[in-house]
């Protein structure tokens, strides 16, 4: 920060009656910001508009896993044979999961 050096100088008194000023706002601002607030049950007092899909019925058709597939043992998400990381005791892992 720049500093001006031909600026007039504060007296004592002056000097005293702005820190006292500066002290006062401090205090209020720090009294504002320590009120400790959970997000997440504040979170889950909002109501997004649309956001009930309780009535709605999905139609997915799920295919069985493919021969070129595996199951992760780790994350369990079914996987091409492409991204086959190891097979350790007949368990397989997935690159994601090796990493």
């Amino acid at each position: 920060m720049a500093t001006d050096y031909d600026a007039p100088r504060k007296t004592d008194d002056e000097l005293s009656e702005d820190s006292i000023e500066e002290l006062k706002s401090r205090r209020v601002d720090k009294s504002a910001s320590s009120v400790d607030v959970d997000e997440t049950e504040q979170a889950e007092g909002f109501e997004l508009p649309g956001a009930d899909l309780s009535g709605e019925e999905l139609s997915v058709r799920v295919l069985p896993r493919q021969a070129d597939e595996f199951t992760c043992s780790r994350c369990f998400l079914v996987h091409h044979r492409s991204q086959l990381a190891k097979e350790v005791n007949g368990q397989m892992v997935c690159t994601e999961c090796a990493a």
